[in-house]
């Protein structure tokens, strides 16, 4: 059975790109050229999958195959479309680190083989593809990826220069709930936390070697911390140790608010499951692909 083909046109409709500016990347690309007002194929857009064909109503026009997709994706397409490859020139960062870092801060995740888009990742410009001769799933981004404060304090990161040199807000939105109760008490592994429920947590994460970090900011526009975060799973644990406080509870939801919005892996602890955490833990990790013992 022969390869589906398809025009240029349909490509770019399918990609989301404006069909000028996918004509435009195939030309600076050396695929196509103009030439006596009508568009002809390359040796190299011949090579990639492009043939001449014939419509009677439509003339002469080019269709690709699935080859070009691939090819698109390492270029980055246009100025709309980045691939993971084209992020790590601009961020000189390496081709194999940036989907690694894309799937911690949760915009993808990893595949068997290849990389998925997450509910983030889509609300972030993400689209999703598959290279046509391998089936092997891959993320393409929308240009205003290249702005994402989050992405960017990351890498700067990574880059080793320190995230508040980048971050506009100094104080962040909870800030008087985080001063009033002071992280004082040390977990095994160093962790300074808040309460002694707090600190059971993270000595029962730690004495089961799971990898785990402490009120780290959610990748997010948000300013919302979680209380702990599993990398392995992409899981965020909240412990509400405060349910008769009405300020606390209004937080509480908010940040729940904020968990579904993105599709987040959460577990929520309250106060009687403290005492229970070698029965209730490892049930819930279990659901997210995380064995405890």
């Amino acid at each position: 059975m022969s390869e589906k083909q398809i025009s240029t046109t349909a490509l770019a409709k399918e990609l989301g790109l404006q069909a000028k500016h996918l004509f435009q990347s195939l030309t600076d690309a050396g695929c196509i050229l103009r030439e006596n007002e009508a568009w002809v194929l390359t040796n190299k857009g011949v090579e990639l999958g492009g043939t001449m064909k014939s419509h009677p109503q439509h003339g002469t026009y080019i269709a690709w195959d699935g080859k070009i997709k691939e090819f698109l994706s390492e270029i980055g397409g246009s100025d709309k479309l980045l691939s993971a490859i084209t992020l790590s020139k601009h961020f000189n960062i390496s081709k194999f680190r940036i989907n690694p870092i894309l799937s911690e801060l949760g915009m993808v995740q990893k595949n068997v083989k290849g990389w998925s888009v997450t509910k983030l990742g889509e609300s972030l410009g993400g689209k999703q593809f598959e290279y046509e001769q391998t089936g092997v799933p891959y993320v393409c981004w929308d240009s205003s990826i290249l702005t994402n404060k989050r992405l960017l304090e990351t890498f700067q990161s990574v880059q080793g220069t320190p995230v508040e040199d980048i971050n506009e807000d100094k104080q962040p939105s909870s800030s008087n709930f985080r001063d009033k109760f002071e992280a004082k008490h040390r977990a095994a592994d160093g962790h300074y936390v808040r309460s002694r429920a707090e600190m059971l947590i993270d000595n029962w994460l730690y004495m089961s070697e799971i990898v785990h970090a402490y009120e780290r900011r959610l990748p997010v526009e948000e300013e919302v911390y979680c209380d702990f975060y599993l990398p392995v799973g992409k899981v965020y644990i909240e412990f509400w140790g405060l349910e008769n406080d009405e300020r606390y509870v209004e937080r509480k939801k908010e940040k729940i608010k904020v968990y579904s919005k993105y599709g987040f892996n959460l577990i929520e602890l309250v106060d009687s499951d403290i005492q229970n955490l070698d029965d209730l833990l490892p049930k819930k990790l279990l659901k997210f692909g995380i064995q405890a013992y």
